[in-house]
């Protein structure tokens, strides 16, 4: 099967090498930064700056791009993906976008004769390189069929949410309220933590040993502890993430306060020039309100 990859950032380039891994494929990967480029040729995948030098008759084609504005330019523009597929081939979508955006995708993948299928991502640069992500996926019965070769070479668990293009955005969206909401907060304990004078790795150690732990703050508080600030998702994607949700609960008449609030602190912290920070960093807002230092900030 001839598969491509559009986006070979932490999401995308672990997928893409989930795929090369798996075997009994052709993997083309496309990115304009020539180190992606570099590590995906030297695993044996066949590196592309342009989507438009995608290998003709491509039939299977991963989207993992920051949002559907980006995804609709990769697979639509002149220079887009479109002409380079095989008649029917499939469009598995990944980029975390509004639900209308994915339907007016799909829409246009129908009338170009591509099956489409709504497939936005959870597990993390970790999770993409153990071919271990959790898919969100929505579409018809055929075009998950013909997704199905890459759902088993880069998911754990994918969960099917109906034929209807949007489905998977929307649980995608109401993930990222729990996703930046429990960020947000993990910061926020730190910080308090830090300013009531609590060592911060004791901190650490006692939360994740006690019920007040979650994932999140498992997963992003050793970067506080560690300063390592390189972003695996950064500020400034919650900022976009938190917007979608709170554009989904206008839409529907939801109060959502909590992710709106989420929402104005990763807003802080960009504004602090933290945006391409790592989005546990999202705590530059608390330090910029309450003066505190970080760990390995003396």
């Amino acid at each position: 099967m001839r598969v491509g990859v559009i986006g070979l950032g932490s999401m995308g380039m672990g997928a893409a090498l989930s795929l090369v891994k798996a075997g009994g494929m052709e993997v083309a990967g496309v990115d304009p930064r020539e180190a992606a480029r570099t590590e995906f040729a030297a695993a044996g995948g066949i590196a592309a700056a342009r989507a438009a030098d995608l290998p003709e008759g491509t039939e299977a084609l991963l989207v993992l791009v920051v949002n559907a504005q980006q995804a609709e330019a990769a697979l639509f523009d002149p220079e887009g993906a479109a002409p380079r597929l095989a008649p029917g081939a499939v469009l598995i979508v990944s980029s975390t976008m509004a639900p209308e955006d994915a339907r007016r995708l799909a829409a246009k993948a129908e009338a170009a004769g591509l099956l489409y299928v709504d497939a936005p991502v959870s597990g993390g640069a970790v999770g993409a390189r153990a071919g271990a992500m959790t898919v969100m996926a929505s579409g018809s019965q055929a075009a998950m069929a013909k997704a199905a070769p890459v759902f088993a070479a880069v998911a754990k668990k994918v969960w099917t949410l109906g034929e209807a293009p949007g489905l998977g955005s929307t649980m995608k969206v109401v993930h990222q309220l729990l996703a930046g909401v429990h960020i947000a907060v993990a910061a926020e304990a730190m910080a308090l933590g830090i300013k009531s004078g609590i060592e911060p790795q004791a901190l650490f150690d006692v939360v994740t040993n006690a019920a007040g732990n979650s994932w999140m703050f498992e997963n992003r508080m050793p970067h506080v502890l560690e300063g390592d600030e390189a972003p695996r998702s950064a500020v400034d994607i919650f900022v976009k993430d938190l917007g979608l949700v709170t554009q989904l609960a206008r839409e529907v008449a939801f109060p959502a306060p909590l992710a709106a609030q989420a929402q104005q602190l990763f807003i802080s912290a960009s504004a602090q020039g933290h945006g391409g920070k790592d989005d546990a960093f999202v705590i530059r807002a608390y330090q910029a309100l309450t003066g505190i230092r970080l760990p390995k900030e003396g």
